[in-house]
């Protein structure tokens, strides 16, 4: 190694020991014995918050006024995903 690789390796071990402070261990929910990741909750959550709003886009007649229904549906059950995930972990 050259003289100046080697003088920035103890900042590298440093900016990536503080970095990585904060990878613990993934949360997860113990759902009838078994450990589910959160995100798959907070997803399963965010996708029937999907599902009752194009069930109500389609009571109220609003589905058929979006121009690309799927890509809106979409983009809610990723909002409530997110959501979620900030009111319950964050």
């Amino acid at each position: 190694m050259h003289r100046h690789q080697t003088s920035l390796l103890p900042w590298i071990a440093v900016i990536a020991a503080a970095t990585l402070a904060g990878c613990s261990r993934a949360p997860s929910r113990n759902i009838l014995g078994s450990y589910f990741p959160s995100w798959m909750v907070c997803a399963l959550g965010g996708i029937a918050i999907a599902l009752i709003a194009r069930a109500f886009f389609k009571k109220t007649g609003l589905l058929e006024e979006i121009p690309v229904p799927f890509v809106v549906i979409v983009a809610i059950a990723c909002a409530a995903t997110f959501a979620l995930w900030l009111l319950w972990l964050a």
